[in-house]
């Protein structure tokens, strides 16, 4: 659990994540702000289901993704590599999730887009800080939620 810890804590630090969807041999990427929970090792982001990754994605879909920070300098690079899934939020438990998303970032108390989650189940993070290519790996339990 330490080294979920420590990813979480960086995760929480940034807001934009980059994630990937495939479908029909074809693939698209997507960046979005994002709220991660720690707790549900999960990020929520706003997307509308028209675009061409939210197509793709359907209902629910696996993703891959990532979340960088942009240092100049070799021995700050930190960053996470994940793969999920994702999923449209809707009912009561979107409204709940959407308020905190809504904390975050008020701007988006103006978008209509519905909300996603991406429930993690591998994370990789790259922490140069720790030594130069440091990795720290965390896999989520089969049939953990």
């Amino acid at each position: 659990m330490e080294t979920l810890a420590a990813i979480s804590r960086w995760l929480s630090k940034q807001h934009v994540v980059t994630w990937c969807v495939a479908k029909d041999a074809r693939l698209w990427c997507a960046n979005a702000f994002y709220v991660y929970d720690a707790g549900r090792v999960a990020f929520y982001l706003l997307s509308d289901t028209d675009t061409r990754h939210g197509k793709m994605a359907g209902r629910r879909a696996p993703v891959a993704g990532t979340v960088n920070g942009q240092p100049k300098t070799v021995a700050l690079i930190r960053g996470v590599q994940f793969r999920g899934e994702i999923r449209l939020v809707d009912g009561e438990e979107s409204a709940a999730l959407r308020s905190l998303y809504n904390q975050r970032f008020p701007v988006a108390r103006a978008m209509s887009a519905p909300l996603w989650e991406i429930r993690i189940d591998e994370l990789k993070f790259t922490d140069n800080t720790l030594g130069f290519g440091k990795k720290l790996h965390w896999e989520r339990e089969s049939g953990a939620e």
